[in-house]
């Protein structure tokens, strides 16, 4: 039996890289996967892929900061698919600067998708999860929140999901909830190549200098990090609540 199978899960952020990769691995496994964007339209190929390897998955256009759009696409889910089982929060912007030249819409941008959203789409997730005494939420931390140069609303914000998972595990662990996170590093992603192109940066060397800082000499793909929520996203994970596991190999060592 495929570890998720019977399984329905909402994995937010999903058009593309980390996101992407979760939904796809859930449906290997053999959950029926809610691909939900701001970008509807960017979500057709993570779709198309799930559906092509004999999974299901439906598109989801979504503003994880808007309350009603939350409620809508939970709804929706459930309705669909016939439950939600599983939700990962894993929407996410960023809005790098110093402090100095960071402006009030950098830090309430990232707020409001990482937090604001995190904090909605959990709080819709859980009133199903409730009914049914059953449940897995993840949400993306980073390395980051152990503080990162020109990132003080991205590291915040990553920080304030470790405090959010802890609380909602306490809060939900008497209904048969685990509530983790997970904490990836360096990860090839369009947003990190996105990065060093703005600082001028070729990609290669980019890469092959982080890779030379990391004990495993390599930076992480997604797949990494959606090995990671498989397994806390499956039965096998119960008695594992209110934890930061950080993917990064080995970048917290140093």
């Amino acid at each position: 039996m495929a570890a998720l199978e019977g399984h329905v899960a909402l994995v937010t952020g999903a058009a593309r890289g980390i996101g992407a990769a979760i939904a796809r691995r859930f449906a290997a496994a053999g959950a029926r996967v809610g691909v939900l964007d701001l970008d509807e339209a960017g979500t057709a190929e993570t779709v198309a892929a799930i559906r092509d390897g004999g999974g299901e998955a439906i598109a989801i256009k979504a503003d994880v900061s808007d309350p009603d759009h939350v409620d809508a696409a939970v709804e929706r889910l459930a309705t669909e698919f016939g439950g939600l089982h599983i939700a990962v929060n894993n929407a996410g912007v960023t809005r790098d600067n110093l402090l100095f030249k960071m402006t009030a819409d950098d830090w309430d941008t990232v707020m409001r998708v990482h937090l604001r959203g995190a904090f909605l789409v959990t709080k819709a997730a859980q009133r199903i999860m409730v009914e049914a005494r059953y449940g897995r939420i993840i949400s993306l931390s980073s390395t980051a929140a152990t503080g990162n140069r020109g990132q003080a609303n991205y590291s915040t914000a990553k920080a304030g999901l470790q405090g959010f998972t802890k609380t909602v595990a306490i809060e939900l662990g008497p209904f048969g909830i685990t509530v983790n996170a997970i904490g990836p590093g360096y990860v090839d992603t369009a947003m990190t190549r996105a990065t060093a192109e703005r600082l001028g940066i070729p990609i290669g060397e980019r890469l092959a200098s982080v890779a030379q800082t990391l004990p495993v000499r390599r930076v992480g793909q997604p797949e990494d990090i959606a090995g990671a929520a498989l397994f806390l996203a499956s039965p096998d994970s119960g008695y594992i609540t209110g934890q930061v596991l950080y993917v990064d190999g080995g970048r917290l060592l140093r």
